[in-house]
């Protein structure tokens, strides 16, 4: 039973492990990159983003939509310099279709431009890995180079934009964390000289699960003008990926139960041989084979089903346990996340629980087979 029990223990925990991280990246992705993203064809820039705008929102299970710049740039502070990325956004849209206002550390979700000196400054919202590595806190200035629009052929002069920190945010992906700046739209449009125009809308959704539903009709309504992209075409290599390993892991950490199984068979061939004399005295009173034959097989179900259940309360204690607490810890630059997440799913139980029944019902029938066999005169006569 114990052998049965750190085996569906183990694998239900390595399941449960999987849904976390995946449920985690997927949430963090999400609350930065929403649920559907709509692109001009071709590179191009998005003129009517107002009238799209007010045209996606219409459509039924859109909760909200946003237009966006998002381009690189070189930024400088006092002490450091670096190239990041840079998203102009609308600060009141943004908020219904992101979870930038939420992932604030530091400061406030604001964009209002303060005066400093002789300077009126627009405001800047920084990763908190990126402001650790630039050395600047809230208040501080910071300065911004596009050469975006610039004519290559002749000698290109980078524009320069001054802003101050108004907000830390902290995603908790590091990725976004140490690359990511948000300035207004009206700063963003006049750094990067795209005039009255944005690169991208993004959605969100009222199901997150609708989006490969709801991609096509929306593709349609807008009348094919559009790349619309699905959040899970958009981070498809990365989800595949997951669910792949998930999908290895389950069947390689599989052959722990099947461990087990074998177990099961050895116990049951030692009991069929320390019980012989019972056996025999039973079949003499007038059982048949087939009912010894049930008792191993039900001895064999009772030790799969006690490990079973012993199995899934460890995993689901270690789980609680490590969400409650975060023993695990994960350096973030690599794994995305800070700690190891666990979330249970009723139907990996459920499937691990069907895989060791099996698995120790087959195990049981060999023994059940030889001791059904066993001969009453040959047992007595001893």
């Amino acid at each position: 039973m114990l052998g049965v029990a750190l085996g569906v223990g183990t694998v239900c925990f390595v399941m449960s492990m999987h849904n976390g991280v995946e449920s985690e990246i997927r949430t963090r992705l999400l609350g930065t990159t929403s649920h559907i993203s709509i692109f001009p064809q071709e590179g191009a820039l998005i003129t009517d983003y107002r009238d799209l705008v007010s045209r996606l929102v219409a459509i039924e299970n859109v909760e909200a939509a946003s237009p966006f710049i998002y381009y690189k740039a070189a930024v400088s502070s006092a002490s450091e310099g670096d190239g990041i990325i840079v998203r102009g956004i609308d600060p009141v849209l943004e908020e219904r279709t992101s979870n930038l206002a939420k992932d604030i550390k530091h400061g406030a979700y604001e964009f209002d431009s303060v005066i400093q000196g002789e300077d009126t400054l627009p405001a800047i919202i920084l990763g908190s890995n990126l402001a650790d590595r630039l050395g600047l806190y809230l208040g501080e200035p910071l300065l911004m180079y596009s050469i975006r629009g610039e004519d290559l052929t002749k000698r290109p002069r980078p524009r320069v934009a001054k802003f101050y920190v108004s907000g830390i945010f902290e995603t908790g992906m590091y990725e976004f964390d140490a690359e990511m700046a948000y300035i207004s739209l009206t700063e963003a449009q006049k750094l990067f000289r795209t005039g009255d125009a944005v690169t991208a809308v993004h959605l969100k959704l009222s199901d997150i699960y609708l989006a490969d539903k709801l991609a096509p009709k929306i593709d349609s309504a807008l009348g094919y003008k559009f790349d619309v992209v699905p959040w899970n075409v958009l981070h498809k290599n990365l989800f595949a990926w997951i669910a792949i390993e998930k999908k290895v892991l389950f069947i390689g950490f599989s052959l722990i139960v099947i461990v087990a199984g074998f177990s099961i068979i050895s116990t049951l061939v030692m009991l069929t041989m320390e019980k012989r004399p019972e056996i025999a005295i039973i079949k003499a009173i007038g059982s048949t084979p087939a009912s010894v034959r049930r008792i191993f097989v039900y001895q064999g179900l009772t030790i799969a089903t006690l490990g079973l259940v012993g199995g899934w309360i460890m995993a689901y204690g270690l789980g609680f346990i490590q969400n409650k607490f975060q023993i695990v810890k994960l350096p973030p630059d690599i794994y995305f996340v800070s700690y190891l997440p666990i979330q249970t799913d009723f139907w990996d139980f459920l499937a691990v629980g069907a895989v060791t029944v099996v698995v120790c019902f087959f195990a049981a029938l060999y023994p059940a087979q030889q001791a059904a066999k066993l001969s009453v005169i040959e047992i007595l006569r001893k």
